[in-house]
């Protein structure tokens, strides 16, 4: 079991050990740490944070314990109950709150649940803020409201309503065309809140969909990471539909990937792709994405005039580096949108708007739209970590082996060759390295992967 803390939020599996998961006793003296912080940053006579959750079964547990302790600091919350990342995001500006705490683990497991931690924009804190909340847990430096200063909890599960109505005010959002196009979907929701959200939006845009694992009961029905080997019962599901497309986020609605008419994966690196490609057609302009995100989202910025950064990997980098250079839409190649036309974090509903609006405009089949783009493939795979791997020195002596090539350190170890490219990272999220390729075919991609799988073995037993 484990329990990692990182600017991804505090992250781990439930039951267990203090200080080994993430236990009551653990979420509660990682709240206590990110209240005391907030108040330290925003010092004023009432301070609020939004909470909302994903469904995850330990969801309502977790929560509780959060909101309780946050009312123990005399701060009040709004409590969305059952909502999704992107909602808490547009939330937290809206309510002009000072923060806000998601309670998920994205597309991990349902033994894992995690505190996302928002500033007052709605954003995922920067590095040293988390090392600042960290440090201020670790110290047991928190003080707690006397009986008349306790906080206390308003509940409004309206937001995801109201995220969707912002949604829908976008100028890039063609409601219209998208009713005319009567387009036919089925929605994965893999028994979280995008079984609640995504068919709002569809209803709101007028698109016939048919629900699949839409029932928020944290029972996730496959591996809730939305690949292609997890969903043989959505490629089924839309091609006995005769849908249009197929549709699957990850448990907690930041994730976005698409389905073809046959049942074929769009690629959840074209995403992004995709909607960058009709938002720079309307409002040219610049993107980001992270390193570890395909190539084409660069062949498509130059298409449009506009230029291309990457960043190191992890939304409040892909965030900073947006705002650098005036990026008008960036993301992450794991189908995240973000779009700051709405708001900095990635979010599944604006990416569904954007994306059919494409297609509505398009008039293609989704396999259509696919192979108008670059065809490059991916492979991501991992390698467990043990306590003895130093995985630093691992890829210390990658870069020095590779020295000849391009190689970006920013975040681990990224080499370009001339027509591919691999990327060597310790997770945030997870105790694992993630070896990333891509290359004009899958079996090159998949080839380099394990090329690179087996240098770092024989470097770690060397």
């Amino acid at each position: 079991m484990t329990l990692i803390k990182s600017i991804s939020g505090i992250r781990g599996t439930i039951g267990g050990a203090v200080g080994d998961n993430l236990t009551p006793i653990d979420a509660v003296k990682f709240a206590s740490a990110y209240g005391t912080w907030l108040k330290q940053q925003r010092q004023k006579d009432q301070h609020t944070v939004v909470v909302g959750r994903d469904a995850r079964i330990s969801g309502d547990m977790i929560q509780n314990l959060v909101m309780n302790t946050l009312v123990g600091l005399g701060i009040h919350v709004v409590d969305l109950g059952l909502s999704t990342t992107p909602t808490v995001e547009v939330a937290v500006p809206l309510e002009h709150a000072d923060g806000g705490i998601i309670l998920t683990a994205s597309h991990n497991p349902k033994q894992w649940n995690a505190l996302k931690l928002l500033n007052a924009k709605g954003e995922f804190l920067n590095g040293a803020e988390g090392a600042k909340i960290l440090e201020i847990a670790e110290q047991d430096r928190m003080t707690f409201a006397d009986v008349d200063s306790l906080g206390y909890i308003t509940k409004n599960d309206a937001y995801i309503d109201m995220h969707i109505d912002e949604v829908l005010k976008l100028n890039l959002v063609d409601a219209n065309a998208i009713k005319a196009a009567k387009f036919k979907v089925v929605v994965d929701g893999v028994n979280s809140t995008g079984g609640i959200a995504v068919p709002l939006l569809l209803e709101r845009l007028g698109v016939e969909t048919v629900k699949l694992y839409c029932e928020p009961n944290g029972h996730f029905p496959h591996n809730p990471e939305p690949l292609k080997e997890h969903l043989t019962d959505l490629s089924e599901a839309v091609v006995k539909e005769h849908a249009d497309l197929g549709i699957v986020v990850d448990p907690d609605v930041d994730r976005l990937a698409f389905m073809d008419e046959r049942g074929e994966m769009f690629g959840e690196e074209y995403t992004l792709v995709a909607c960058a490609d009709y938002v720079l057609g309307k409002t040219p302009g610049n993107t980001v994405s992270n390193m570890s995100s395909t190539r084409a989202l660069n062949d498509v910025t130059k298409q449009h005039g506009g230029t291309y950064e990457a960043s190191a990997v992890g939304e409040v980098n892909v965030v900073e580096l947006m705002k650098q250079n005036n990026a008008i839409i960036g993301g992450e190649g794991n189908g995240g949108i973000i779009y700051p036309e709405l708001h900095y974090g990635r979010d599944a509903l604006v990416g569904i708007a954007l994306f059919l609006s494409l297609l509505a405009e398009k008039k293609l089949s989704v396999s259509d739209l696919r192979a108008s783009y670059p065809n490059y493939f991916m492979s991501k795979k991992k390698i467990e970590l043990t306590p003895d791997l130093d995985v630093d020195a691992i890829l210390k002596t990658m870069a020095e082996t590779y020295a000849s090539e391009k190689i970006t350190t920013i975040d681990g170890v990224k080499i370009d060759f001339a027509n591919s490219w691999v990327h060597l990272r310790k997770s945030n999220t997870e105790p694992i390295i993630r070896i990333y390729t891509e290359a004009p075919s899958q079996e090159e991609a998949d080839t380099l992967a394990d090329r690179f799988i087996a240098e770092i073995k024989a470097i770690a037993n060397s």
